[in-house]
């Protein structure tokens, strides 16, 4: 059986970005159907946009998470606070490995947006890049703290 992380990985190496490889990782297990998964997270590709903030891979962890156990009760501050311990977990742990949840400080660049234009996937975006190693930690963070 092939795990999550695998998975997650593979979706990446497919073309996907890295919010989509990990969120629909998991969209059995969150009934979710997987052309819907790829358009929800789609968004949150290269730090939201490409803006190169919160991670996508860290996105799609707080996705799933919100999915499995997220409040809908506006008044439930208890289950609210609940679901906030779990995300800062997740960070927590993403960091613990990557020293941040920020994209661009993973990719160490500036500070700003990038480009809207996406980065061709060659041999050489996926040699020198981190993404893979966070999009197979943030898979493993969720099967390890979630599921």
């Amino acid at each position: 059986m092939e795990t999550k992380s695998k998975k997650a990985v593979k979706l990446f190496k497919s073309g996907y970005n890295c919010a989509q490889s990990v969120f629909c990782a998991f969209c059995e297990d969150v009934n979710i159907d997987f052309e819907t998964g790829l358009k929800l997270s789609s968004s949150f590709g290269g730090g939201m946009g490409r803006l190169r903030e919160v991670c996508g891979a860290v996105s799609a962890m707080f996705m799933v998470a919100g999915l499995k156990y997220g409040h809908t009760e506006p008044d439930d501050d208890n289950k609210k606070q609940s679901h906030y311990e779990l995300i800062q977990k997740l960070a927590e742990k993403f960091e613990e490995k990557h020293k941040t949840i920020i994209c661009r400080e993973i990719l160490g660049l500036p500070a700003g947006k990038d480009s809207p234009i996406p980065s061709k996937r060659n041999k050489n975006y996926y040699e020198t890049r981190p993404c893979e190693k966070c999009i197979a930690d943030a898979a493993q963070i969720i099967e390890d703290v979630i599921f």
